[in-house]
């Protein structure tokens, strides 16, 4: 039996310029995506009443409130969905802010159609990952991840990890694509009694690299997002 094709995904573009969304509805219109438009602050909410939105493109300059408020009222409010921002802006200070903020990514305008729209396919990707390990195992480049065992894999030889480095990458793995802070994994994964040094969590990382990733010195798994913490994408 054939499986029904997979319904597709909204898009909302909050965006002012239509120099910009206009041309970006036509290309997400072309890639089989379904497309909403909020030219204000306070058309975000209708749109998300009215449409199942699956990410949201998010400009931060806008009439009214900014993209920096927008997101950090949507993730106020419960909103789980991915959000990407769009900027003009190129200092550090404006990623790390929409980053801290909740933000999922973000893109420098101008910026190529061909690399937005792969980060728009790997964000949905992510999003619609079943976050429960309901499955025994998981699988990410040439790793394994049996959690009956507590082993790791690698081509089907044995990782030597650690107690604590398998619950490290557990933790990872539950919460793949979210931006989780040291105190976060501190918290989660030590436990509330663990010495709160911060390089703990650096040095476990360190030697969790060594251990999964193909090249360590350029990680491809565990990113870093300096000063925030780190991210899964496996």
């Amino acid at each position: 039996m054939k499986s029904q094709p997979r319904t597709p995904d909204w898009i909302l573009i909050v965006e002012d310029d239509e120099t910009l969304y206009i041309p970006l509805r036509d290309r997400l219109k072309a890639e089989g995506y379904e497309v909403a438009i909020a030219n204000h602050s306070e058309e975000v909410g209708e749109e998300l009443e009215k449409h199942d939105i699956s990410l949201i493109l998010l400009d931060v300059m806008l009439p009214g409130k900014n993209g920096f408020d927008i997101c950090r009222e949507l993730r106020q409010q419960g909103h789980q969905l991915p959000i990407l921002m769009l900027t003009a802006r190129g200092e550090t200070i404006d990623k790390v802010v929409g980053l801290k903020l909740g933000a999922d990514d973000y893109v420098t305008k101008p910026f190529e159609m061909v690399e937005l729209m792969a980060r728009i396919e790997t964000l949905l990707r992510r999003t619609r990952a079943p976050r429960a390990l309901t499955e025994a195992t998981y699988r990410f480049g040439n790793i394994r991840i049996d959690f009956r065992s507590a082993q790791a894999f690698c081509k089907e030889d044995p990782i030597a990890l650690s107690a604590l480095e398998f619950r490290l990458l557990k933790y990872f793995i539950e919460n793949r694509g979210a931006l989780l802070s040291r105190d976060t994994l501190l918290d989660n994964v030590w436990g509330y009694d663990a010495m709160p040094f911060t390089r703990t969590v650096d040095a476990h990382v360190a030697s969790l690299r060594q251990k999964i990733e193909p090249n360590p010195g350029k990680p491809q798994f565990i990113l870093t997002a300096h000063g925030l913490g780190y991210r899964f994408v496996g």
